[in-house]
């Protein structure tokens, strides 16, 4: 990494990362907080180092029932979205279907997963896959939508067929799209799989997170968010190196 990118894009983070946690344990010392209420950032992190084996066993847990989860909602919402986005009849006769499936609350979703599969990680995956889902497919019709209808006329007068625009032109152009509905699904999907460990699982952050509450040890279950707020950013982090790899071309402006 260049030093540049290191003071423009690690180091402010960092900082004001740094500032929050410092102002936070000025708080809860200077006002006495009580643990119950709002544990301190050093009561957090001696939870930790603490209880590490049990939160890092529960963290791989739900790090790859997420990641099979946003794996499936990336798959599918492509496909369906290039499906979406290629036909005006397809995107009448599909969207207000997902749209209204979307407007369920997947949290009412996860009593019947979990009736028909079963406790265990099988149900965090599908909420996982429901909750990143939407807007992958949103996104990917939107990009194709959104075509240059300059640039389809001028392909149409070449003689290229619509398959021909749609791999050509539709899809290259919709990927900034598809990447920027990535960084939003990968977070969802964390949401998903935490929903469900917490309504009925046998391992996962969610599960440690909610036997923690039960037993009034708030510290775990603000050592469990900030596992779970680090997972979030590595992995956002991780689809923006790829996103920025693949689409350099939409920042070229940016960059200058």
């Amino acid at each position: 990494m260049k030093r540049e990118d290191f003071y423009q894009t690690v180091l402010p983070p960092l900082g004001f990362t740094i500032a929050l946690f410092a102002f936070w344990q000025i708080i809860c010392k200077l006002f006495d907080v009580p643990l119950t209420i709002l544990p301190a950032p050093s009561d957090i992190f001696a939870a930790l180092w603490q209880y590490r084996v049990p939160i890092i066993d529960n963290s791989w847990v739900t790090l790859w029932t997420t990641l099979v989860g946003f794996a499936l909602a990336t798959i599918f919402g492509l496909l369906i979205g290039i499906a979406v986005g290629w036909h005006k009849n397809i995107y009448s006769a599909i969207y207000p279907v997902l749209v209204g499936f979307n407007s369920v609350p997947k949290v009412a979703v996860v009593p019947v997963l979990i009736l028909w599969f079963g406790l265990g990680e099988v149900p965090a995956i599908i909420t996982a896959f429901l909750i990143s889902f939407f807007p992958i497919v949103v996104n990917v019709a939107t990009g194709l939508a959104t075509t240059n209808p300059e640039l389809e006329d001028v392909m149409r007068a070449l003689g290229a067929s619509k398959l021909d625009i749609m791999r050509k032109v539709g899809i290259p152009g919709s990927l900034p799209y598809f990447f920027g509905s990535l960084k939003v699904a990968i977070t969802l999907a964390f949401v998903g799989a935490v929903v469900s460990e917490t309504v009925g699982a046998n391992k996962g952050i969610g599960k440690l997170m909610l036997d923690a509450q039960a037993a009034f040890q708030v510290q775990i279950v603000f050592a469990g968010l900030l596992v779970l707020a680090f997972l979030g950013i590595v992995l956002y982090a991780a689809t923006a190196i790829i996103e920025k790899r693949f689409t350099g071309w939409a920042f070229r402006g940016q960059n200058r």
